[in-house]
């Protein structure tokens, strides 16, 4: 099972005089709300995860949705042969995570992991679905730490382009 989550940074907080209700994409994107990341495999017992404290986790989780929709963009979906690769990469970093989709399953790698450790191995239904519940999730708690945020557009926009998915 695929577990997603965070963790804010104490390190770096957002400036005190934002206005979150007129943030910018860039600003929500990769300014504010820094911490780190993980994806994990539950039954496997294996993760991946970020100990930096700089990276903007809503932009992850926004970046995490466009990544699971570039891998459906085969017309032959599950049934492709053929790989289909993305990469989300770490704002001011060379670090990235490496997707493979092939037969509806998605391979994670991190590039900062040993060579030899095995990605982590998804059905590609339960990464969108997932990264969808994770991009909610991570609005919702951030709105309760921050008010104004849910009358921001920006938001209402990156919830209505990836709205939740029922579970299978």
């Amino acid at each position: 099972m695929l577990d997603i989550g965070y963790s804010l940074s104490r390190r770096f907080p957002d400036p005190p005089q934002t206005d979150y209700r007129r943030a910018d994409v860039s600003a929500l994107r990769h300014d504010l709300f820094c911490g780190d990341v993980y994806l994990a495999d539950t039954d496997a017992d294996l993760e991946l995860s970020t100990a930096w404290g700089w990276v903007p986790v809503l932009d992850f989780a926004w970046a995490l949705c466009d990544t699971a929709e570039r891998l459906d963009r085969d017309p032959m979906g599950s049934r492709a042969a053929k790989p289909q690769r993305a990469e989300l990469d770490f704002t001011e970093s060379t670090d990235r995570l490496l997707f493979e989709r092939r037969f509806g399953w998605v391979d994670i790698a991190a590039d900062w992991q040993p060579l030899e450790d095995a990605p982590l191995s998804f059905p590609h239904a339960d990464l969108r679905r997932e990264a969808r519940d994770f991009l909610h999730d991570v609005i919702a708690d951030l709105c309760d730490l921050h008010e104004a945020l849910a009358d921001n557009p920006v938001v209402w926009d990156l919830q209505a382009r990836f709205p939740r998915t029922p579970p299978a």
